[in-house]
């Protein structure tokens, strides 16, 4: 049980949640316009994290080209060509013959996408920023920056993998990445921006990997929480990463780049209380320990999300540095920006979709797990 002195500490948290501006979102908005527009050629654009960029790009003059299958139309806020293709079919031939500043590659996790695009890029572009993901690391088990050994690939022949066999073996998800990491530098040698995201979160997100949590938490009642409440965790907010991105573009930085937040250890406990503290439901926090949680295979990530175990093989996973993306300029939005504004996404998204979260636990587990702990303690 918390003693006074916790609490206090977790209520001060909580507060500092809601009014402290991590590393000042405002900076992102008031940083000062380039003077010339970029040509930005976005592969992609239409997911997550593609959206973000364009309207913030165009906010700031840049002249922005997406290219993807086209099976997502979209409204934009200003001009935006569209050209479309399909990189899994090597069907590039709208990109040929053209040239651009900046080409940002969002939805590659398979190598022969970047060795295609290369093939018709390469000498047409002053930069190219590849999206790639914290689990290129072959460790977990302790807090490292990029220059931590990144995971290999044991196949036979990584150019001959689909979508369709990653997904059917998702282990191969970080050691694809990895490699794809590898084939930019290949193809654009001198003009590579790697940006390797933490779980991305916020307004748009399918998983619910985050999203869980406000929805959870704003159903009121009493929630399970995680161990002790003192296990790290690491996200960021889609829009951030896709504001810094573009910044990125604007000052041409090269180099590799750890981008998941804040810019603090903030604790499962912080996290969740500074996103009660945007509900008015009342909620109570129910920490049930590791060992009880491992005992009746609740799984850390999926059951319980955005947590895992600060403990043995994954000791470091949420406590990747972030130091170089932070000197690059990469700012926060508040806890509670990001949690109030995603529940009020969610609030609109048809009854049925809402009916059934992407992660988490179902209502019954969690009753069923919380009586069966309150009974362990007699």
């Amino acid at each position: 049980m918390p003693t006074r002195r916790d609490v206090l500490k977790l209520g001060s948290l909580a507060a500092a949640a809601l009014t402290m501006p991590i590393r000042a979102a405002l900076a992102a908005e008031a940083s000062p316009k380039p003077s010339k527009p970029l040509r930005i050629l976005i592969l992609g654009g239409t997911g997550f994290t593609g959206p973000h960029q364009v309207r913030y790009a165009l906010a700031r003059g840049h002249k922005i080209t997406l290219f993807n299958r086209g099976r997502k139309p979209t409204e934009w806020p200003g001009e935006v060509e569209e050209l479309v293709g399909d990189r899994n079919s090597d069907d590039l031939k709208a990109l040929e013959g053209r040239e651009w500043d900046v080409c940002i590659d969002n939805p590659t996790s398979l190598p022969f996408w970047v060795r295609d695009a290369g093939k018709v890029l390469k000498g047409k572009i002053g930069q190219y920023i590849f999206i790639s993901t914290i689990s290129v690391y072959a460790s977990d088990a302790a807090a490292a920056d990029e220059t931590a050994p990144l995971a290999r690939y044991a196949g036979k022949d990584a150019m001959k993998e689909t979508q369709q066999s990653m997904r059917a073996n998702m282990s191969l998800y970080g050691p694809l990445k990895a490699l794809s990491e590898k084939e930019v530098a290949k193809w654009f040698p001198k003009k590579t921006t790697i940006v390797r995201p933490g779980l991305i979160v916020g307004p748009g997100d399918e998983s619910d990997r985050f999203t869980y949590w406000p929805v959870r938490l704003a159903r009121g009642g009493t929630v399970l929480a995680p161990g002790e409440g003192n296990d790290p965790v690491q996200f960021i907010d889609a829009r951030d990463l896709a504001e810094w991105t573009i910044r990125l573009a604007e000052s041409r930085t090269i180099g590799t780049f750890n981008a998941t937040g804040p810019d603090y250890e903030m604790t499962t406990a912080a996290m969740l209380y500074g996103v009660r503290a945007i509900t008015t439901s009342g909620a109570k926090l129910a920490w049930v320990p590791t060992t009880f949680l491992e005992e009746n295979e609740v799984a850390p990530w999926s059951d319980l999300p955005v947590w895992i175990p600060a403990q043995g093989d994954t000791a470091g996973f949420a406590r990747r540095s972030i130091r170089r993306a932070l000197d690059a300029g990469l700012t926060f939005r508040p806890l509670a920006t990001t949690a109030a504004d995603t529940l009020d996404w969610f609030g609109k998204l048809p009854a049925e979709r809402q009916a059934k979260l992407g992660a988490g636990l179902a209502p019954e587990r969690e009753n069923d797990l919380l009586e069966k702990w309150r009974a362990s303690k007699g």
